[in-house]
């Protein structure tokens, strides 16, 4: 028996891996081992030598046992000092740099010409991209032969032979919002309207998709004067000119009347677009009194209430704001514009602060 024991403590000692510590394990204690067979000859014995192999084959067992054991954990420490020593990392070095994201010019001037007419009492309404014709049409005073409704101006969703009803369409324009609105709340109100509206054109200026910010406000009293605050107060906050001077020009939109299309001051000098001074003009919007028609469709009496609606492009003004030459580039998910046009993470748009620094 202390010659069995010899021989397992020293191969257990030698032993280099938990593989040949379990094959050592089975040889000593497995069913067929060599301690395990030695304990079935105990029922040949007789009382007195069982009193004395019994103990001690207990013993040599419990003693390989524990040699297996700690040979074990000496294995398992000595491969986790070797993982250690080979995965060794310094971390008193510097972290890796990340280039930080970058907010979108078009989320960005979202958020500027939200945070000015906030500040003037205008609430943010949303609605469907999807709609129905009629609110995108008819409820506006827009005729069924207006060119707009033509299926090269106007992308119409899909209908199946023989349904007839009335086509859907992805919105030309935010104004169905006011619709929406108008039918939801009533009157009075004061909502703009900023999302995406889709057209089918494509080119330097304009876009398949693209984002509009339409402006209601309605009321007992308002007049083409408050409009023109309106849109001075929120010319000169947007661009950071005191005192820009605006135009406007009669012009005829089916939803608004009297219309009137809107230009801003602005000068050219070697090829630089300046917003607020100079002789020229340049157009940014259109605007007007809202068509009694329009006001009847959203269920609001035009007899005791009237208003005034304007409507720009998100993506122009951003580009005449921050010198951006071409509208497809904000589309075009190119990491190098993005970085140039892009905005910090922290650069939230206030009044007080300055809305683009």
């Amino acid at each position: 028996m202390e010659d069995l024991r010899q021989k397992y403590i020293d191969r257990i000692a030698q032993a280099g891996d938990e593989d040949s510590l379990e094959s050592l394990r089975v040889e000593a204690l497995g069913k067929k081992g060599e301690i395990s067979l030695k304990m079935r000859e105990l029922g040949k014995m007789s009382p007195e030598e069982r009193k004395t192999a019994g103990p001690a084959l207990n013993a040599l067992k419990d003693e390989i046992n524990s040699a297996l054991a700690a040979k074990k954990e000496a294995l398992g420490d000595a491969a986790l000092e070797a993982r250690l020593q080979e995965e060794w990392l310094d971390v008193t070095l510097p972290g890796r740099s990340r280039r930080a994201g970058s907010i979108h010019p078009i989320s960005q001037v979202t958020e500027e010409v939200t945070a000015i007419f906030a500040d003037m009492g205008f609430a943010v309404a949303e609605g469907p991209q999807i709609d129905t014709d009629w609110y995108n049409f008819d409820a506006l005073n827009i005729p069924g032969h207006h060119p707009a409704r033509a299926e090269m101006d106007t992308f119409y969703m899909h209908r199946d032979e023989g349904d007839n009803r009335p086509p859907h369409v992805l919105r030309t324009h935010t104004s169905p919002v006011q619709i929406r609105h108008m039918e939801k709340h009533g009157a009075p109100c004061r909502i703009i309207a900023p999302g995406r509206v889709y057209r089918a054109d494509y080119d330097q200026t304009h876009t398949p998709m693209f984002h509009q910010v339409e402006g209601l406000a309605i009321d007992r009293e308002i007049s083409m004067a408050n409009l023109k605050w309106v849109l001075e107060e929120f010319f000169a906050a947007f661009f950071e000119v005191k005192g820009i001077k605006t135009r406007f020009r009669a012009s005829h939109f089916p939803f608004t009347e009297p219309s009137a299309e809107v230009d801003i001051q602005c000068s050219w000098e070697d090829g630089q677009l300046k917003i607020g001074e100079g002789d020229g003009w340049l157009e940014v919007l259109g605007s007007g009194m809202v068509h009694p028609k329009v006001l009847e469709a959203a269920g609001v009496d035009p007899k005791a209430w009237q208003g005034f609606a304007f409507g720009m492009g998100i993506d122009r003004i951003a580009m005449l704001k921050y010198g951006i030459p071409d509208l497809r580039a904000f589309f075009d998910s190119d990491l190098r514009w993005l970085r140039h046009y892009g905005f910090s993470g922290l650069q939230v748009p206030t009044l007080h602060g300055g809305l683009s620094r």
